[in-house]
């Protein structure tokens, strides 16, 4: 598709902090996708570029500029682009990553892994989550500690799979599970499937095959079916987790784990408010930049309760589902 790129200078502390979720600009009617990277290692020169669907207007342009105060006189460049798929070009020759035991990268930049990193090629394109964000990194080390500590896990959800970066590397964990990876945008249940192929996973809906759905939450007859799960994993925004408390619930046993990521560090007292009111409790915690991933158990239940099912809270409007 054609847009237009708007590029300022900035910091590494402004990078780290914009390359994710930006209140301010997801509030756009055009929200732009934002991509950081640096541009002269030596100087220590970082770039913020803001991709849009549409030329943006002043106001706009001035909402971006105030989120780099370190350069605010300096001039911002916009540009038309030509008529391709910028996203996946704003995302070309992204570094590899290794987080726990897993070194993901893309086909454009893959270099030799570290002595026992499993290998996951996982390239850019329409559906996030690449690893390159601290949500994903941060979600990628939580289940290598799980595994790591023992634990086993039977029936596996990753809910706003985006990719299914993060549904690849449980299955490798457990691979005699059952994994269901969902998303909101049905591009990526494709994508998921082309991943799983280059990566050498089964794609099915036997144990040690993983199955994607397009589905807003928990909203999803397949979801419901497989329930209740053992693990969740959820790396999606802050207001679609609270509002899928819940749905999670009503979806997991007693004992489940449940893994939270794509919230900042502002947000997790509200997060956490809504899942301790479902009955969990807060296990461990890892910090990446301003972006907490959150370990939940749910707590046994003692003497009855009356069963709720799932009422699907979740709307499309909420916010993007996709992982980062």
């Amino acid at each position: 598709m054609a847009g237009w790129l708007l590029s300022l200078p900035c910091t590494r502390a402004e990078a780290e902090r914009l390359s994710g979720e930006v209140p301010a600009l997801d509030g756009l009617a055009d929200a732009p996708v934002v991509v950081t990277h640096e541009i002269d290692e030596a100087a220590g020169l970082w770039q913020l570029d803001c991709y849009f669907t549409a030329r943006p207007d002043a106001a706009t342009v001035k909402r971006v500029q105030a989120e780099v105060p370190s350069t605010r006189r300096a001039t911002a460049l916009l540009a038309p682009l030509p008529d391709e798929d910028w996203v996946t070009l704003s995302q070309q020759g992204l570094a590899p990553v290794h987080a726990g035991r897993f070194y993901v990268h893309t086909a454009d930049n893959r270099r030799t892994p570290p002595p026992g990193a499993r290998p996951l090629r996982i390239d850019a394109g329409l559906a996030f989550g690449t690893g390159g964000h601290d949500t994903t990194a941060g979600c990628l080390i939580m289940l290598d500690r799980l595994a790591c500590g023992g634990k086993r896990f039977a029936n596996i959800a990753d809910v706003g799979s985006g990719t299914g970066l993060l549904a690849l590397a449980a299955l490798h964990l457990w691979p005699g599970a059952r994994m269901l990876a969902s998303d909101i945008d049905p591009i990526s249940v494709d994508v998921l499937a082309t991943n799983a192929r280059i990566n050498g996973f089964p794609v099915g809906r036997a144990r040690g095959q993983v199955t994607g759905v397009a589905a807003p939450g928990t909203n999803h007859p397949a979801i419901r079916h497989r329930a209740p799960y053992d693990l969740l994993i959820a790396n999606i925004l802050a207001g679609p987790l609270i509002t899928l408390a819940p749905d999670f619930a009503a979806v997991t046993a007693p004992g489940s784990h449940l893994i939270l990521a794509g919230l900042i560090a502002p947000q997790e007292r509200a997060v956490l408010a809504a899942y301790r009111a479902q009955g969990f409790r807060l296990a461990a915690r890892r910090q990446g930049g301003d972006w907490p991933c959150l370990l939940l158990v749910r707590r046994p239940r003692f003497g009855h309760r009356r069963r709720v099912r799932a009422r699907h809270r979740s709307d499309p409007a909420d916010a993007s589902f996709g992982s980062w």
